[in-house]
């Protein structure tokens, strides 16, 4: 059987072809970088470790990051560039080996975003040439703009879209954001209250300094800054009301619309008309990445479309997907998407335009069934 770093440096090899050009960021990374941009889910998996001066390391989690940082320390940054990659990963997981190999590709600045996710996606499919693909396809930037939409308060919108990243957003979810929230917080609500109505990055600053002064700076995976998220989300819930009905009803009827991408759009549609909200151009984007789609021969009527399916990262800003090697498969073998904010969170001047995807090689290689 092919070694898992042979079949990788064959994925390196075929991505380099298409015009990605090779890189293999350091397998140490500085632990600030993935504990302040990675959903909760891959910060609770990360293997850490200290250098001699007790700054924190991690053993790398992905390679989006580190790409991500390099091509934005180079003279290209802006640019339109791919990279490619092909190596080890370090994560602890249930029932499979914590390092492992992981091949993929990067792709920065191209304004064609609909024909870049394509692209994405029609690679890794080709690649590893999977016979009878399962693919599921989400699309956050969908769900962020049913949020700006919808013109929620900043406190509740935050809630919802950790709640969406972490793929806890469920009807029962929305029922429990619908109601008052009672006194969540106990003896911090007068914390709570004193920060009600304070500037949104002020606050976070303040909490932020408490629990450093407290020696608090991680705690299960979280930054000193995500506890301050959360603790001005509670305080938020406490002091600030709850979900409006009509936003509950489009927000649960937005989250049960599946099937294959063009009947999806069309449902897309209705419910905007329905709820009148301006979504014309989201899902016009929809429908032009699905016709790149099906222009690079990805059979798109085998396609699943969920809205409610986010994937587990924080990055990510629109379209996702997931691919198992066939549908009673129990682990995704691609896995990929579009994060246009990562750059901008990783101090570039200006957002610029970023997809990728990670092809896992154990899984490829029948590490998982």
């Amino acid at each position: 059987m092919t070694s898992a770093s042979q079949t990788a440096a064959t994925l390196l090899g075929f991505f380099a072809a298409q015009g990605y050009r090779p890189i293999e960021p350091a397998i140490v990374q500085p632990a600030d970088l993935f504990l302040d941009l990675s959903g909760e889910d891959l910060r609770s998996r990360m293997m850490m470790t200290a250098d001699a001066e007790g700054h924190e390391r991690v053993l790398r989690p992905d390679y989006t990051i580190p790409v991500a940082a390099a091509y934005l320390a180079s003279p290209q940054a802006g640019m339109p560039m791919g990279f490619a990659y092909g190596g080890p990963v370090f994560r602890l997981r249930t029932n499979e080996p914590f390092e492992f190999a992981q091949a993929g590709i990067e792709s920065f600045g191209r304004k064609d975003r609909e024909a870049a996710d394509a692209e994405a996606l029609g690679l890794a499919l080709e690649a590893t040439g999977l016979a009878s693909p399962a693919i599921r396809l989400g699309d956050v930037g969908l769900f962020l703009a049913l949020l700006d939409a919808l013109a929620l308060p900043a406190a509740m919108t935050r809630r919802l879209r950790r709640a969406f990243a972490a793929g806890t957003l469920t009807t029962a979810t929305l029922d429990a954001m619908a109601m008052p929230a009672q006194g969540t917080l106990g003896a911090h609500e007068g914390v709570a209250r004193a920060l009600e109505g304070q500037d949104s990055k002020a606050a976070r600053a303040f909490v932020e300094d408490l629990l450093k002064i407290a020696g608090i700076t991680t705690v299960g995976g979280r930054s000193a800054g995500e506890i301050a998220e959360r603790f001005l989300e509670q305080a938020s819930a406490s002091t600030q009301g709850f979900l409006p009905e009509t936003a509950r009803d489009t927000l649960a009827q937005f989250l049960a619309i599946e099937g294959d991408p063009d009947s999806a759009a069309a449902a897309l549609r209705q419910l905007a008309h329905d709820a009148g909200l301006a979504l014309d151009d989201v899902i016009d984007a929809f429908d032009q990445r699905t016709g790149f789609m099906a222009a690079r021969g990805i059979a798109v009527e085998d396609i699943r479309f969920s809205a409610s399916f986010g994937r587990n990262l924080d990055y990510y800003t629109g379209v996702v997907f997931e691919v198992r090697a066939h549908a009673d498969a129990e682990k995704p073998v691609i896995g990929g998407g579009r994060y246009d904010g990562l750059l901008r969170a990783l101090g570039a001047a200006e957002v610029i335009p970023a997809v990728g995807c990670a092809i896992f090689v154990d899984r490829l290689n029948g590490g998982a069934a």
